[in-house]
């Protein structure tokens, strides 16, 4: 992985549409990688109130993010007015895919497999 790739995770606080076991395992996994990554609480939260953190996270290059579904996450970026680049970024679907799979994508860099 790109020394500039940044690695974000989404604790889904408030939304509550992840998995609690699947959270607390993917950060689990993801702190024990030695990989170094940033953690938000909510995605949904800082797209409501258009938090800038999401703009300068858009425009740093590329990124991974641990998340949910990919097209509601590039929703709520373009939401808080911070599209995501149409290349270089992967998002991984801690709804859907298994704890260790997401940590494999995010620190090996594997491309996610759904892009819908």
């Amino acid at each position: 992985m790109s020394n500039d790739t940044r690695i974000l995770y989404c604790h889904c606080v408030y939304a509550k549409v992840i998995p609690d076991e699947t959270r607390r395992a993917v950060l689990a996994e993801l702190s024990a990688s030695g990989v170094a990554f940033d953690a938000v609480a909510d995605l949904c939260e800082m797209s409501a109130r258009k938090d800038p953190a999401l703009k300068r996270l858009a425009g740093s290059g590329a990124v991974r993010i641990a998340a949910c579904f990919p097209r509601a996450v590039q929703w709520l970026f373009h939401a808080a007015d911070a599209p995501l680049p149409e290349t270089g970024v992967d998002v991984f679907n801690m709804r859907d895919e298994a704890p260790a799979d997401v940590v494999a994508g995010l620190s090996e860099g594997r491309t996610s497999e759904a892009r819908s």
